[in-house]
This record gives structure tokens, C-alpha cells and sequence, in this order.
């Protein structure tokens, strides 16, 4: 809750900095995702703030999601159509994601050199990049050592 908080406080600096409007609406919502440490997608977003305010319609949501992704504080998963809150909204350069198909935990990277990388390529091939979106599928730690003790015949013997 407290990095909820933090991301909130940070969100509302960033915004007030840049003379955007950081509406109640467009708080909760980042509130919401933030909340949610796989993302949400946009519809249950909605469910959960009709439930708060019943005059939540579609329109409103996307409206706040567009607005907190222009200013970085959230990104789109294009592979899960989900939002995700930024931990670091205040870094200006592209982004991977690495997301985990079994507990859906996704993790952002800044890896600035792949970024310069692919810049490079891209303007070397006459390329204009409009928008970079690195999404990594796999497995967390967590997952993966879940597994494997499920896996296991000493976990099988002790069940």
C-alpha cells in the first residue's frame, strides 16, 4: 500500500510539474492498477470503479488511461490488452516488460543500451519508430520454484 501511496504522491508531483490535470478520476484509476501487480484490463477496471462511482461509463476510463499513459504513468501490456502501473514514471526512455504467464507478475526493465540499439538500427533502415512496446513471457522465480516443489518426489512423499 505504501508504494501505492508513493506512485500516487509522485503521480500528482509529475502532473502538478507539467500543468496536467490530475482529476480525482484519473487518481483512482491509477490507484486501481496500481493496486493490481499484474495489471487490469480496461473492462474490469470499469466494474471496479462503477462500483465506487456509478456514473463510470467506458468513455471515462479510456479517457483516464490515455491521459496516464501521455504522461507515463502507466503502460499498455499489448500481449495481455491490460494497464499497468509504471514504478518509474519519472524515466523517460522506452521500456521491456517481463511478465509471467502463470501468476501474471509483470516487471519493467530500463535497458537503455537495447534502446539505443534499436533506435540505431531502426534510423539506419530509414525506420521512424512510433512506438516501442518489449514484452518478455515466461516464468518468476516464484513460479518456477512452485513448480519444481510440485514437481518433486520428496514433495509428493509429504503430501
Amino acid at each position: 500500500m505504501t508504494e501505492s501511496r508513493d506512485l500516487l504522491r509522485q503521480a500528482e508531483h509529475q502532473c502538478q510539474a507539467r500543468g496536467a490535470r490530475f482529476t480525482p478520476i484519473r487518481r483512482r484509476v491509477l490507484e486501481l492498477i496500481a493496486e493490481a501487480p499484474g495489471g487490469l484490463k480496461a473492462y474490469d477496471l470499469l466494474d471496479r470503479l462503477a462500483a465506487e462511482h456509478a456514473a463510470a461509463r467506458p468513455p471515462t476510463v479510456y479517457r483516464a488511461l490515455e491521459f496516464l499513459i501521455d504522461q507515463g504513468l502507466v503502460h499498455r501490456i499489448e500481449s495481455l490488452n491490460a494497464y499497468v502501473a509504471c514504478p518509474c514514471p519519472e524515466h523517460s526512455h522506452g521500456f521491456q516488460l517481463l511478465i509471467c504467464r502463470r501468476c501474471g507478475r509483470v516487471e519493467e526493465l530500463h535497458l537503455d543500451d537495447v534502446n539505443a540499439q534499436l533506435a540505431d538500427r531502426a534510423r539506419a533502415l530509414g525506420f521512424r519508430v512510433e512506438r516501442q512496446t518489449i514484452e518478455l513471457l515466461g516464468s518468476c522465480d516464484d513460479c518456477r520454484h512452485t513448480s519444481s516443489e510440485e514437481a518433486s518426489p520428496a514433495a509428493a512423499t509429504q503430501a
